[in-house]
């Protein structure tokens, strides 16, 4: 099976359903479906060779469903681009992997108009919003709503509807179409250092994809609250598990008002909701939900970082009635790599729960050997939904793919019944003395503290321990706190080598446009 298929057995099994309700507009799976083949039409016309890739720089919704089904239907490559950029990032990425076609919006032509002579390899361009005033627009610019409105004709470069599906039949000439093939180029979000392209083959995210709708339990009777951005790897999985059952995608990626968000998940009668722990700490702390009732909610998953067991708490009080789903992952495993069953929630608080379907994780020692209960190794993975490698750099992908697997670059423990617990990513280690400390258990202690909003700890230079530990707090609304009642309450929990030596009150951590907060700003 090839991604692209996805939406066009959706469309051939339940053409007349609801696919994406975003902005006032309710799309159909038929319309969906042919959005992707006037995509495709289009891309076959401008020249599209199979695994030419093909950049998505939208922030509308359907526009952008549309040309990732379409781009992957034509045969390309889909790279989906950050629509909070700038033109130096944007046309490094675009040279770094090649894109040569290119979607986006006329008022992000900010970052696009001034790149253009810079980026040999762009060959056509389709715009959103009109094409008319733009400043240094080539003459190979089309609309991007002409676009939409092309007809497919099959031949042999289209991925084509099976035969059980209403939209046409498989062609006879259709060349040969290998799940091995490159699907997406999804860059990651660079918390640590410079993003690198993560290449993701069409048998990675099927496989993955199915995974997740077996341990979810996902059908066509699911409608997701979608409030995480497409182009990322969390959100690109809640896209793909939603159109390959046919389920309905309620999208409002703009979380600056909460409350308005909660009122849609009600309105509309939503079953699922994901996000990130930030964005259950600003539904918990800065919004209304605790006067708003879900009874059709089903479940709600967290991942994009770890959360915090007082919040997991938290969340599960505010939502009595809904399975919480914690996960762990990373876009060089398609998304996803465990989960903690719901049942296990409070009785497992803070782990990661085990290996999803299909997946095998390991915690191995620095010497290779596998770390006994309560010892700290690093996580490895096995399965067929890891990455091919990072585009053009085969020396970072031979650091973390060998003959065991994925090395995540996470550090954690296993207790006796198999349960995965994280202590930290082994380049957020803090080397204080004679100690090697993980961040995450000074941060959980921190987000214990009643007038706690966020937290993240880190080391910085210091003379005499090589580095000290700082932890940075952000405190909720109308509460107050002094640095001396935090460090009381860290000495009350912590052994004194983990206390801080350095809290700094902010009014916000600096966080990429997933949420995941940015610790290299903070160093």
């Amino acid at each position: 099976m090839m991604v692209c298929d996805f939406l066009l057995r959706s469309a051939g099994r339940c053409p007349d359903k609801e696919a994406i309700v975003a902005a006032g507009r309710r799309i159909t799976y038929r319309e969906l479906a042919d959005a992707a083949r006037g995509v495709a039409g289009w891309l076959a016309a401008a020249g599209l060779q199979p695994g030419d890739r093909v950049g998505i720089l939208l922030d509308d919704p359907v526009d952008y469903v549309s040309c990732y089904f379409g781009a992957l239907l034509s045969g390309g490559v889909v790279v989906a681009l950050n629509t909070q950029t700038s033109a130096r990032t944007l046309g490094g990425i675009l040279n770094d992997c090649g894109v040569s076609r290119l979607f986006t919006h006329r008022k992000l032509w900010k970052y696009v108009g001034p790149i253009l002579s810079t980026t040999p390899a762009l060959r056509r361009l389709a715009v959103a919003g009109g094409t008319s005033g733009l400043e240094g627009a080539p003459a190979f610019v089309a609309s991007l709503e002409e676009v939409l409105r092309e007809k497919l004709v099959p031949n042999s470069r289209f991925r084509v509807p099976c035969p059980d599906s209403e939209l046409g039949t498989r062609n006879s000439e259709l060349r040969t179409w290998n799940p091995e093939d490159l699907a997406q180029i999804i860059y990651t979000s660079g918390t640590t250092g410079e993003p690198k392209g993560v290449m993701l083959r069409h048998s990675n995210l099927v496989a993955n994809t199915a995974s997740i709708v077996e341990y979810l339990r996902l059908t066509e009777r699911d409608r997701v609250m979608a409030v995480l951005p497409f182009f990322y790897s969390y959100g690109n999985s809640v896209l793909l598990t939603h159109m390959a059952v046919g389920g309905t995608l309620v999208v409002n990626q703009s979380f600056l008002y909460p409350n308005v968000v909660l009122d849609q998940m009600q309105a509309e009668r939503v079953t699922g909701f994901s996000g990130v722990p930030s964005t259950y700490a600003l539904l918990l702390h800065r919004s209304a939900i605790r006067n708003y009732r879900f009874p059709d909610l089903r479940y709600a998953t967290q991942a994009g970082g770890a959360m915090a067991p007082s919040l997991a708490r938290e969340v599960r009080e505010v939502l009595p009635g809904t399975a919480i789903y914690i996960m762990y992952g990373q876009t060089e495993a398609s998304a996803r790599l465990s989960y903690l069953d719901p049942g296990d929630l409070l009785r497992k608080a803070g782990s990661i729960g085990k290996a999803i379907p299909g997946v095998t994780l390991s915690v191995l020692k620095a010497s290779g050997e596998p770390a006994g209960v309560g010892e700290v190794g690093e996580i490895v993975a096995r399965g067929p939904n890891l990455m091919a490698g990072y585009w053009g750099q085969p020396g970072a992908t031979a650091e973390v793919l060998g003959p065991e697997g994925l090395r995540t670059g996470d550090l954690a423990t296993v207790d006796e019944e198999g349960y995965l617990y994280i202590v930290s990513r082994k380049s957020e280690l803090i080397k204080s003395g004679a100690h090697r400390v993980g961040p995450k258990e000074i941060e959980d202690v921190l987000l214990e503290h009643p007038a706690v909003h966020e937290a993240a700890v880190l080391g910085v230079p210091h003379d005499i321990l090589g580095e000290a530990i700082k932890a940075c707090v952000v405190l909720k609304v109308a509460a107050s706190c002094g640095e001396k009642e935090l460090l009381r309450h860290c000495r009350k929990e912590l052994p004194a080598y983990k206390v801080p030596q350095v809290i700094e009150f902010l009014d916000e951590l600096p966080k990429t446009d997933t949420g995941k907060i940015r610790k290299v700003d903070l160093k």
